[in-house]
C-alpha cells in the first residue's frame, strides 16, 4: 500500500479542546482502519508542527478522504505527503533514461 506522512497543526478550536485530544487518537485510528488504512504511528512533536502521522492507504483517494474528514472536524489542519519506500524508490530510479 502507498505510504503517507501527515503533518498536523492544531487550530484555535483544537487548542481550546486540547484536553480531549488523547481521546480522539483512538477514534482516528478506528476511522483509518475502517477506511482500509493502516496507522503506522502517531507522534506529538515540538516545533512547527504539533503532530506527525504515518499511514498506509490503498490509494490517494482514500487518503484524501480520510484527511478531509479529519480536518472537517476543525481541530487540526493537515499537510499530507506521499512517501515512497526504498523498493518503490528503486523501481522509480530504474525507469530513468
Amino acid at each position: 500500500m502507498p505510504g503517507y506522512i501527515v503533518l498536523y497543526k492544531y487550530t484555535q478550536q483544537g487548542m481550546a479542546n486540547i484536553k480531549g485530544a488523547p481521546e480522539r487518537i483512538p477514534q482516528l485510528k478506528a476511522a483509518a482502519e475502517k477506511a482500509g488504512m493502516r496507522v503506522v504511528g502517531l507522534w506529538i512533536t515540538l516545533g512547527e508542527y504539533d503532530a506527525v502521522g504515518i499511514f498506509d492507504a490503498p490509494n490517494d483517494q482514500v487518503m484524501a478522504g480520510a484527511m478531509m474528514s479529519q480536518a472537517s472536524q476543525g481541530n487540526v489542519t493537515t499537510q499530507t505527503m506521499r512517501a515512497f519506500s526504498e523498493d518503490e524508490f528503486t523501481q522509480i530510479v530504474s525507469r530513468l533514461p
